[in-house]
């Protein structure tokens, strides 16, 4: 395949349709600030061969309407102040038009994940030291011959991925003229429930940004889990603690092993004591509340971390059996249940996150250091991101990255599978792809099916 060659057409800075002057400062959560200062990209691909599909009318609506969702979520189009609020609402947001040298199908048919950051206004998970004067959105729409790819920067200091999926399908209801199915945000929640500080200790900020970047050099596989794969997992995760494993409890485990496998295999299984896996957990459906935080725009997540004691194992990996690390990812997230996020709640609630972080930060400092690991499930995210032009064929996201040891979950758009996204140390990742117990399940970055289209001129 050739070398793919993206060229920038055009650059508009995307303001408010609606006059934002007169908005108070957006409130930044206490999880908000201490989120580290980096971009997650999502990127969507449309094939697109009818000719009757009207090019310069589509690029014109998408930028208008670009527009009008911001005045809705028009904290994505401000700066950060100090880290602890948002304001000047009406700086906006980059939005990019680019060309590209390459039929989309023909990329489709062998996707190169290195080049998936051409796609995207910002560089996608590097560590980012000027926080004030940064966007916290950027869009690009790239041109294919036979399609458009739609690849969307969001910054992880206010944007979780629920935000991210709530901006995303308000903005395709107005485009497409929808106005039953936009998702009026909620402005105000994630900051009353969990209030920022101005006195917030810079240990803590610190701490978060050691375990989201490492100094060992990381590449980024895309593995494909297909519906059989999944299931089979899911059956061997099995146990009388976790009778019905979830997908995305299965496949965390599975990576889990493996990735612990592959650097004990390196090491010759003397190199940490603890290996530590973490999932994201949504708090939005677990906080104890009378209405709902499904709008709830900010980051309302934390951390369940499952800790796996390697003094009880041998260095292979056949006697970590799935269903015992599945119990303990299950256990992880028990924890967070509605009465202990009540303690994290309010005012109050800051010296139980205290006391979080400082447990986090106990763990990190552990000697032999221990490893960790970090999953997050992005699965019914970006599900109804259809523009009218169909779903997109597929959802892509990184190629380079500076991140630890992170996986995340999408699913795929057809045949119930899921694409992980995995991220770790270039050694261990050379070892997952030659592990046989591994490929058994894994697919390693199959060709995309193609969904349906409708035309372009």
């Amino acid at each position: 395949m050739e070398k793919i060659e993206v060229s920038i057409i055009s650059r508009d800075t995307i303001k408010p349709s609606a006059a934002s002057s007169s908005l108070h400062p957006y409130k930044l959560s206490i999880i908000d600030q201490f989120t580290p200062t980096t971009y997650f990209p999502v990127i969507f691909f449309y094939p697109i061969t009818d000719r009757v599909f009207n090019l310069p009318q589509t690029l014109t609506d998408l930028k208008n309407t670009v527009s009008q969702a911001l005045t809705l979520y028009h904290p994505l189009s401000g700066r950060i102040k100090n880290n602890l609020y948002i304001d000047d609402f009406e700086a906006g947001i980059p939005y990019l038009e680019a060309r590209v040298n390459f039929h989309m199908i023909d990329f489709l048919r062998l996707p190169k994940i290195e080049w998936l950051n051409e796609f995207v206004p910002m560089a996608p998970y590097r560590k980012e030291t000027i926080s004030e004067f940064l966007p916290l959105l950027g869009i690009q729409v790239n041109i294919f011959d036979s399609g458009i790819a739609i690849g969307v920067s969001f910054s992880h200091k206010i944007n979780d991925g629920q935000t991210a999926s709530c901006f995303l399908k308000s903005w395709v209801a107005i485009f497409r003229g929808y106005r039953n199915k936009i998702i009026h945000p909620n402005l105000s929640q994630a900051a009353l429930l969990l209030p920022s500080r101005d006195d917030l200790p810079e240990k803590y900020v610190a701490m978060m940004e050691r375990m989201w970047f490492g100094e060992k050099k990381v590449v980024t596989r895309r593995f494909v889990f297909d519906a059989k794969a999944i299931s089979a997992l899911q059956d061997e995760g099995k146990s009388e603690y976790v009778p019905k494993p979830s997908r995305v409890q299965a496949l965390t485990g599975f990576l889990w092993k493996h990735q612990l496998a592959a650097s004990r295999a390196l090491s010759s299984g003397t190199s940490t004591r603890f290996s530590v896996a973490s999932q994201t957990v949504n708090l939005r459906s677990k906080m104890n509340m009378k209405t709902t935080l499904d709008n709830a725009i900010g980051n309302i997540f934390l951390w369940a971390s499952a800790r796996l004691d390697l003094n009880d194992t041998a260095p292979g990996s056949s006697d970590l059996k799935l269903c015992d690390l599945v119990n303990l990812l299950n256990e992880s997230i028990k924890e967070f249940n509605s009465d202990y996020l009540e303690i994290l709640k309010g005012k109050e609630g800051y010296g139980g996150m205290c006391d979080l972080l400082d447990f986090m930060e106990e763990g990190s400092f552990v000697e032999p250091a221990p490893e960790f690991y970090s999953f997050s499930s992005w699965t019914r995210f970006f599900d109804q991101v259809d523009f009218g032009w169909g779903r997109p064929s597929w959802v892509g996201f990184s190629g380079r990255v500076e991140t630890r040891n992170f996986t995340i979950f999408v699913e795929t758009q057809c045949d119930d599978g899921i694409d992980a996204w995995v991220t770790v140390d270039e050694k261990q990742m050379a070892m997952l792809e030659q592990d046989p117990q591994f490929l058994a399940f894994a697919s390693p970055n199959p060709r995309i099916s193609i969904a349906s289209s409708v035309g372009m001129d």
